[in-house]
């Protein structure tokens, strides 16, 4: 039997159910579309908006990401993710805000929400409660409430589906296709239930195999820029909290003027990587033209590498689906390496060392 195969050794190794979070993603979205259309907001909160900002770190960061990179050709104005203590100088009054904190407590997010509350931006907050919580109360701006108790990374669900709603009912209505939620309910759930959860053997689970071929090497993934520089970035994220392993990701056509020329030394390491490719039917022409090239180069020097297509119809679906292989790869690799998935013990030390010192 392989080690993967051992349902029981998987579960001991994971007693906070983060694999249980991943497989429930599909209800995570499902819930997560209630919450949204469960909003209650002034639509003249987007009326006259020249552009959006999101600000966040981590976990709260991705599904901003998810939403910059998701409506980056359907809306008419930029939209901007920070992740600063700081905030650029165009936010201003024109400025629809997004503060996403899923503790309420994040220091640089917090910190940002002062600067945009003095510059009578239009706040939009997305937290389980905290701080930011009781600042909504105190400053009078909407908070959509998600539930607590899940790691940041867990609820990618929740900060990605119910703002598309809010951003919808004030008036950016592409922003919101529940068609496209439905889709990646489903397809989401089959992928748990018939490929990648923990009761589908190793030989028919891509997500165990890919995860062995990246035991004790370094995964780089790299993707189009076109949607999906948020599922390489995810990607790389999850590893790196699930497995505590490093990994690195990005993304084509950049990587073509820069990275790739890198892929020459040092040989005996390049040996030790595992990339992927993620691919896409929505991929520029001359960028599938660039990841074949830059894929045969890659073969002479890396270890392996793989090339991972999305499943789905709709580019909500495709988008999940990718993220949601590899949230099952850090999974599986956090088993090999024999470390519990859910705590990240090096960011609490780093968050108690900082409080030491108020900002």
């Amino acid at each position: 039997m392989n080690i993967l195969d051992n349902k029981a050794l998987l579960e001991k190794n994971d007693p906070q159910k983060m694999a249980k979070l991943i497989h429930d993603f599909s209800d995570q979205l499902k819930h997560a579309e209630e919450i949204g259309t469960s909003l209650s907001l002034d639509p003249n909160l987007g009326r006259g908006v020249s552009k959006i900002v999101f600000s966040g770190l981590g976990g709260s960061a991705i599904g901003a990401d998810f939403i910059r990179t998701y409506l980056a050709y359907d809306l008419k104005i930029p939209i901007f993710v920070n992740r600063h203590y700081r905030l650029p100088a165009f936010v201003d009054d024109s400025t629809l805000f997004v503060v996403s904190s899923y503790s309420g407590d994040t220091e640089e997010t917090m910190s940002s929400l002062r600067e945009g509350l003095k510059r009578k931006a239009r706040v939009l907050a997305v937290s389980s409660g905290g701080e930011l919580g009781k600042q909504s109360r105190a400053h009078s701006f909407p908070l959509v409430q998600i539930p607590g108790g899940f790691s940041p990374r867990a609820a990618l669900g929740y900060s990605v589906v119910p703002l598309l709603v809010a951003l919808a009912k004030i008036g950016f209505q592409a922003a919101y296709r529940t068609d496209e939620i439905k889709e990646a309910q489903v397809v989401t759930r089959n992928l748990a239930e018939s490929h990648y959860g923990l009761d589908i053997p190793f030989e028919k689970n891509l997500a165990k195999q890919y995860a062995t071929a990246c035991f004790k090497k370094y995964p780089i993934v790299y993707s189009g820029i076109d949607y999906f520089d948020v599922v390489a970035l995810r990607w790389r994220g999850q590893i790196e909290e699930n497995s505590k392993a490093l990994a690195s990701h990005h993304v084509l056509p950049e990587m073509n003027h820069n990275e790739l020329v890198g892929w020459q030394h040092p040989k005996e390491l390049l040996k030790e990587t595992t990339v992927f490719f993620l691919r896409d039917e929505a991929d520029h022409k001359r960028v599938q033209m660039r990841m074949n090239l830059t894929r045969d180069v890659i073969r002479r020097y890396a270890g392996k590498v793989f090339e991972v297509h999305s499943q789905g119809k709709s580019l909500l679906a495709r988008m999940f689906s990718l993220i949601y292989l590899g949230d099952w790869i850090s999974f599986y690799l956090s088993c090999l390496y024999q470390v519990d998935p859910t705590p990240v013990e090096v960011i609490k030390y780093l968050k108690t060392e900082l409080a030491k010192e108020s900002i």
